[in-house]
């Protein structure tokens, strides 16, 4: 027995056009500051408003209550994944000195890649299109914050590196010590050669 995708959801339905308005609701719902009923019916508005301004060239139908509710949960349950990241992360970075930062943008990096896996296994109770594209987005943008962070520690690594050899120069120079010298001190302890 082949398992399918299912029904398409009165929000896959939805047009591009609305995406906006989808938007703007999943955000009022994650800041918690009306109720569910009362964006659903600002979102109705907005809906409405929208198929006015085509005048007739843009019809769809508005997704009902029992589907607005379902996607706030769905809403409901991405914020609180996210919230208890954000959570665990202050956690880790209260314990761990500004030298660890890149640490922590590699831990925060792969639970937030974690969090995208765990909730594309949980993708048979309905994730949308547009939620997957949200979830490869945030995957790529946790990528590039680590490579970002690799990056950093890269530069920072050589910018020591540098100011080291500049240090071992001059102290050679103060005390007398030929270049040569000076050179094999950097090479054997900071391992840098000019």
């Amino acid at each position: 027995m082949a398992i399918g995708r299912g029904r398409l959801s009165s929000f896959d339905l939805l047009p591009k056009e609305a995406d906006g308005i989808v938007a703007w609701a999943a955000s009022e719902l994650s800041d918690r500051e009306k109720t569910q009923t009362s964006i659903y019916a600002e979102f109705v508005g907005k809906c409405q408003a929208l198929m006015a301004e085509h005048r007739g060239e843009l019809e769809f139908a508005i997704p009902a209550l029992s589907s607005f509710n379902r996607y706030s949960i769905r809403q409901a349950r991405l914020s609180r994944r996210l919230d208890q990241t954000r959570e665990i992360v202050a956690v880790l970075a209260e314990k761990h000195d500004a030298k660890a930062s890149d640490d922590l943008t590699v831990i925060a990096g792969e639970m937030i890649k974690s969090t995208v896996l765990h909730m594309l296994g949980d993708g048979a109770d309905g994730t949308t299109p547009k939620e997957l594209k949200e979830l490869a987005d945030a995957f790529r943008s946790a990528q590039a914050a680590q490579n970002m962070s690799s990056t950093r520690k890269a530069k920072e690594t050589a910018a020591l590196q540098e100011r080291l050899g500049e240090a071992v120069a001059t102290v050679a120079k103060a005390k007398g010590l030929t270049s040569e010298t000076a050179e094999a001190i950097k090479a054997e302890i900071l391992g840098v050669t000019k």
